[in-house]
């Protein structure tokens, strides 16, 4: 596990969909924490689904030529009844890991539980009781549209929460080190 050293950094935080992906960007100075940026990318309107996971990839790697992150920290796909959802959402996840790792940059995941924990107290808050939440702490005045675009804020503020405890992550520093402790996922 890589801990990051820099006092000053930038988080960009993903929760990855097919249909809508949210994300955030923090800036993290000492225990101060700055909203940056933060949105979604839509594909509803994609019917093939390679087309999304590109989209995702692309949208990836646009945030992190502009923002410069130094980490990106991303939300677990969660053990749902639905086998290929649950599919659908580890290829959305994995396309944006793949963006951060292709060009150098240290992935972190989080369970959705440990999100909700870590920005709320709680762990099974509502949607609404994060953005609230996050309104309150980063200081800023609109909802977005789509509670994904907090949902993915929450992650990056999660992280940046986590510098000292980092026990409930993985952390990546390139595709050989993920490879070498995830054996049983390569083929």
């Amino acid at each position: 596990m890589q801990r990051e050293k820099a006092k000053e950094r930038i988080i960009l935080g993903i929760d990855p969909g097919t249909v809508v992906m949210g994300y955030g960007l923090v800036k993290q100075s000492g225990q101060k924490l700055t909203l940056l940026s933060l949105g979604v990318v839509k594909m509803g309107h994609l019917d093939d689904h390679g087309l999304k996971l590109q989209r995702i990839f692309k949208k990836t790697m646009a945030l992190i030529q502009e923002y410069k992150p130094d980490c990106v920290a991303l939300e677990a796909p969660f053990y749902g009844k639905n086998i290929q959802v649950m599919l659908k959402l580890g290829r959305a996840q994995g396309v944006a890991m793949a963006a951060a790792l292709s060009v150098d940059i240290p992935i972190f995941e989080y369970s959705p539980r440990k999100i909700k924990q870590s920005v709320t107290g709680n762990g099974s808050s509502s949607k609404e009781q994060v953005a609230a939440m996050l309104k309150s702490l980063l200081k800023f005045q609109e909802i977005p549209e789509f509670l994904d675009a907090t949902d993915g804020l929450a992650v990056a503020v999660c992280h940046a929460f986590q510098q000292n405890l980092q026990t409930d992550t993985k952390s990546y520093s390139g595709w050989e080190a993920f490879v070498k402790d995830n054996q049983k996922r390569v083929r």
